[in-house]
């Protein structure tokens, strides 16, 4: 039986995002005994390297040529850079310091926080459940800030730097992978500036005299962009909508992590909170069921 489009772009979605919410927080959580800034460093480097790679074998070149070479589009992709950066470091001090479920917070809510930038920034529409959905985000993020002690500043932070890095990369629609390519390559002296400091103070646990450690490090690279890949494909073959139900999977797998396997603190509060967010999750997902 031929498997449609449809169904393989739900597959790869899927498969990206259980990906990105269970293997990949296991896996930084795993190697966060490096230390975090570290595990950035490495990240950084091993993503650059095999995107040079893959721009080689699938001959992108040109491609990097006139988008690096487009004034406007590099000093966007130089801002998404940094937004990026700010990103991966804030969510892996996250699982590295038994936030995860807090990281969690941050990628439930952000595709409802996209949705408000995409009304303030790209005249996109707001119909009544959208307006629901931000309204039960802001609800829970103000419950929270009135109970100071539990507010996840760090979920607040990924999920603006990652709304903000998205809607920045909409408005000049290059490639994920030639994008990321140039972003990787304008925080590279930001990265090899860490890594100096890293080094000169002794803080260094990579060493190829350690080739298990080495390789198990280098593996930040392919659990970076193997889910990246996969979501992107699922998203071109299955269309937006569907994939952005899918994704739900990321921040669910984080959460189940977090509570279950790390037994990290669930106070009531946050309980509370998320009450809010999960109603705004679901209200979000029968208004991309209903439009797609």
């Amino acid at each position: 039986m031929k498997i449609s489009n449809f169904t393989k772009g739900l597959i790869s979605t899927s498969t990206g995002s259980f990906f990105w919410g269970f293997l990949g927080t296991i896996y930084f959580q795993y190697i966060s005994f490096i230390g975090f800034f570290e595990v950035v460093v490495h990240r950084s480097i091993w993503t650059l390297v095999i995107l040079i790679i893959t721009t080689t074998l699938l001959k992108k070149w040109k491609l990097f040529k006139k988008i690096l070479f487009n004034k406007k589009k590099s000093l966007i992709l130089f801002i998404s850079g940094l937004l990026i950066l700010g990103n991966w470091t804030l969510w892996i001090y996250a699982v590295s310091t038994h936030k995860i479920i807090d990281s969690s917070f941050g990628y439930f809510i952000f595709p409802i926080i996209s949705v408000l930038l995409g009304f303030l920034f790209l005249n996109e529409k707001l119909n009544n459940q959208r307006i629901i959905s931000i309204s039960l985000v802001t609800i829970s993020t103000l419950y929270l800030i009135f109970k100071m002690t539990s507010f996840p500043w760090v979920g607040l932070g990924v999920a603006l730097l990652w709304s903000t890095y998205n809607l920045l990369r909409k408005k000049i629609n290059v490639d994920t992978d030639i994008g990321l390519l140039i972003e990787s390559l304008f925080i590279l002296p930001i990265i090899l500036f860490i890594l100096y400091l890293i080094i000169v103070t002794n803080n260094n646990d990579f060493n190829l005299y350690n080739l298990n450690l080495a390789t198990l490090i280098i593996l930040a690279g392919p659990m970076t962009l193997i889910p990246l890949f996969l979501y992107v494909k699922g998203v071109e073959l299955a269309g937006l909508g569907p994939s952005g139900m899918v994704f739900f999977i990321v921040p669910t797998g984080q959460f189940l992590l977090g509570f279950f396997y790390f037994n990290e603190a669930f106070s009531t509060d946050k309980f509370i909170s998320f009450i809010f967010i999960w109603i705004a999750v679901l209200i979000y997902l029968r208004d991309l069921y209903e439009n797609n």
